[in-house]
């Protein structure tokens, strides 16, 4: 099977996440989407995200409502802090029978240069890249490389749903309503 692995912390997984990987699943670039939840991103030091069994348990609730979208702990069992490629390389060895590519937005694809063997990536494993508003693609791309231009854009981050918590705000429509329950249960980023 073709996979897409759609990294991030999730912190938490909010609507703009839930409506991409739902759109790549359907994509016919992939056959499913992993939603891999993050331990760390190299090049967001200095953040400290919820813990991990919440983010994984908040993906879940979105990955079992879109059909083809898994949810995967793969990456919270490597080294920290986690590379892309060596990720790709440990999942390649744990699930041979898979091919895998990345799933990035247009800002990360702006920035490929700055991540460790991004070329590697690029040649072993291949990219889907989605469209972030304000970060335009030049063409051509490499081989191996797709642009989803036609993939939701949503203004939304994990950031701002955070920050209207912390000032007692409601996240309606934000965040899946079962992500937005299991914050509330859960007391989380209060």
């Amino acid at each position: 099977m073709r996979i897409g692995i759609y990294s991030g912390s999730f912190d938490p997984i909010h609507s703009g996440h839930a409506m991409l990987a739902n759109f790549v699943a359907q994509s016919g670039e992939v056959d499913e989407v992993w939603l891999m939840v993050s331990p760390l991103n190299p090049l967001k030091q200095g953040t400290h995200p919820a813990a991990d069994a919440h983010r994984l348990q908040m993906v879940d609730l979105v990955a079992k409502e879109c059909e083809g979208v898994r949810t995967s702990d793969f990456e919270l069992s490597l080294p920290v802090p986690s590379y892309t490629y060596t990720t790709l390389c440990r999942l390649r060895e744990a699930f041979p029978q898979h091919s895998f590519r990345i799933i990035i937005g247009s800002d990360n694809w702006k920035v490929i240069d700055r991540w460790r063997n991004a070329d590697k990536i690029i040649d072993e494993f291949g990219i889907i890249i989605y469209p972030r508003p304000g970060y335009e693609i030049t063409f051509p791309l490499p081989d191996k490389v797709t642009y989803l231009q036609d993939a939701p854009t949503v203004e939304l981050s994990s950031t701002f749903i955070r920050n209207l918590l912390k000032t007692g705000k409601n996240i309606n429509y934000f965040v899946p309503i079962a992500v937005s329950d299991y914050i509330r249960q859960n007391n989380l980023y209060s």
